[in-house]
């Protein structure tokens, strides 16, 4: 049974072979799938106004409960009006649960059935984030797309650890559900975890469907197993997930790696890697990623990417760009961010679009050809 709330909606547009192209309807608005949501981990989008992320095609934005519960606060938030008014994001959110940054950044973390206890990063003070609140606190947030509580599984782990510890995500996701109350155009998705091993993930994603979601996210993935590894278990997942309803790889990733995804039936994305890297100097490029701070770009008078339309490659050029980094000028991540960005929105574009026309397979062959041959290749 599914916990869809009215307003909230997977509409499948087209498909072509295991691809799909979809439509999100949400409380506040409609996101285009496959569609890249961009991280806004406190907040914001580091370094640009919500109009510059709107600008870039972005359409849905990820926030981070971990953070967001630890400052300002859930409860702030909520007094304030609630996660769009205070960032002035108008269109669609999705938060994670705060189950991940537990893991990966709190201090003296302890785990059981409960939940997690742990010990913040930023003051040491002490926190419980049990499913129950986990729900709570996205719900103070008002986000459109609320995560269960998990546990991401460790990479490598042993058949029996991840299976130890899919089963409790199962069992944190049915107190999840039970303590999400729908509201009109809001949703709860459901975790797929079991690590590298095919016969847990479908018999997770069999579980949750049991449970029943309004979309199915497929977590603990791109933690180190590799490319192929990451395939083979959206191979085995996604035809065991319903047909109808939305698919999420968390924390995925690069273009090659969004690409792959789609074509093996994944729907929606998020990843730091556009922004992070836009912070340190790296561009993506329809030849690769670009290091702005290599000494040949200093006499460049071409454009970062001439084929793309954000301001960074409109008005300025790579000289132009090398040098905002090599002087540290503030301007310089915030114009790559932004490129980085579009780069990211164009591609899902043009795989919504190649969906449509039934010209995938063509799509994902040219990217490859041009990804390998290189920045240094004449434009």
């Amino acid at each position: 049974m599914s916990l869809e709330a009215p307003g909230f909606g997977f509409e499948l547009i087209a498909r072509d072979g295991a691809a799909r192209r979809g439509r999100l309807t949400t409380a506040h608005g409609t996101a285009e799938t496959p569609a890249f949501m961009a991280v806004g981990t406190a907040g914001t989008v580091k370094g640009l106004l919500p109009e510059q992320v709107a600008g870039s095609g972005t359409e849905i934005l990820l926030g981070n409960t971990y953070h967001l519960m630890l400052r300002p606060g859930a409860e702030r938030v909520a007094a304030l009006g609630g996660l769009h008014r205070f960032m002035q994001w108008p269109g669609p959110i999705l938060t994670d649960s705060g189950g991940f940054q537990v893991m990966s950044l709190a201090e003296l973390r302890q785990l059981d059935e409960d939940g997690v206890t742990f010990k913040s990063h930023l003051d040491g003070s002490p926190h419980a984030l049990t499913p129950e609140r986990a729900v709570e606190i996205q719900a103070l947030l008002g986000s459109d797309i609320a995560m269960v509580l998990d546990e991401c599984t460790r990479y490598p782990a042993t058949l029996e650890e991840a299976e130890a510890s899919m089963r409790l995500s199962l069992r944190w996701a049915e107190r999840c559900r039970r303590a999400f109350r729908p509201r009109s155009g809001h949703a709860l998705f459901g975790i797929v975890q079991g690590s590298v091993y095919p016969a847990l993930r479908q018999a997770c994603a069999e579980a949750l469907t049991g449970i029943g979601f309004d979309g199915y996210a497929i977590g603990g993935l791109a933690v180190g197993e590799g490319q192929v590894s990451t395939f083979a278990m959206l191979e085995a997942t996604t035809p065991a997930l319903p047909a109808e309803q939305p698919r999420y790889l968390m924390g995925v990733g690069k273009p090659a790696d969004i690409l792959g995804a789609v074509q093996r039936g994944v729907d929606m994305f998020d990843c730091v890697l556009p922004t992070r890297s836009g912070r340190t100097g790296q561009g993506f490029t329809r030849r690769g990623q670009v290091n702005l701070r290599n000494a040949r770009h200093k006499d460049d008078p071409r454009p970062l990417d001439p084929d793309c339309g954000c301001p960074a490659c409109g008005r300025f050029s790579r000289a132009y760009l090398h040098h905002l980094f090599r002087a540290e000028e503030m301007l310089g991540p915030i114009l790559l961010t932004l490129h980085n960005l579009h780069y990211y929105q164009e591609l899902m574009a043009g795989i919504r679009a190649a969906i449509e026309a039934g010209t995938l397979a063509d799509v994902a062959a040219a990217f490859a050809e041009q990804q390998a041959a290189g920045d240094l290749a004449p434009l």
